[in-house]
């Protein structure tokens, strides 16, 4: 795992934000898609062409450049990214480097997600389709101490838990002994790879496993999956782990 560090993204555009001492700002991008990292970069360079950008691709990359640069003011994180489970970014990141303010950058847009972010650490959470002044205005609330998510989400109420859903132990107790010990090693953040060799059995199996167990819990990421089961008790829904 490589990380990736850029400054001096000045680019002298009208857009700039002024924000008081920006010629000291240092700010670190955390995502593993190459153009999504360097779209965000770009779009921070033109709000604050003074600041001082670094760039990670993963969590290792992250605490890499965080343990060398103690002066970073603030961390821009995707949630989903490989390798990472849930909330487990978020929270190694807080826990190693509690000083430094998170700022949640990512594609998902649940209000119950996010509020669960804030409740892990989070200074704030902007879904990855806002548009520049949005962003912007995140980047300067979270750095001036407020908390920030974007107004219409933070307003919306959060879906019914049930609605066309059955409850979600309901929904756990659907799944396979085998499924129930694949989504136990999900929930503590094991990898694919990691869940075949502790099963002996093949990667394509595990894969069929999880697919399985999105379409039977009714969500479309492990870090649903985490947080959907975060409050099962999983012996009373048959999964004894």
């Amino acid at each position: 795992m490589t990380a990736c560090a850029v400054s001096d993204f000045g680019h002298g555009s009208g857009e700039a934000v002024p924000l008081a001492g920006e010629s000291a700002l240092r700010l670190l991008v955390v995502d593993d898609h190459p153009l999504f990292r360097e779209a965000l970069a770009s779009a921070i360079a033109l709000a604050f062409p003074k600041a001082e950008l670094h760039e990670a691709d993963g969590i290792g990359a992250a605490c890499e450049i965080l343990s060398r640069d103690s002066a970073i003011d603030l961390t821009l994180l995707d949630l989903s990214m490989q390798g990472v489970t849930g909330f487990e970014g978020l929270d190694t990141i807080r826990a190693r480097f509690p000083r430094v303010p998170i700022l949640i950058v990512s594609g998902v847009t649940e209000p119950r997600i996010m509020a669960e972010a804030l409740r892990h650490g989070a200074a704030g959470f902007v879904p990855k389709a806002v548009d520049k002044a949005t962003l912007t205005r995140a980047i300067s609330e979270v750095l001036g101490g407020a908390l920030f998510m974007p107004p219409d989400l933070a307003a919306a109420p959060a879906p019914a838990r049930g609605g066309d859903k059955a409850p979600i132990a309901e929904r756990v107790a659907r799944l396979t002994p085998q499924q129930m010990r694949v989504l136990g090693m999900i929930r503590q953040g094991k990898l694919n790879k990691q869940i075949a060799y502790e099963l002996q059995v093949g990667d394509s199996t595990v894969k069929a496993h999880v697919s399985e167990i999105l379409r039977k819990l009714e969500v479309i990421s492990r870090t649903q999956i985490v947080i959907e089961t975060a409050y099962v008790d999983f012996d009373q829904a048959g999964g004894g782990f």
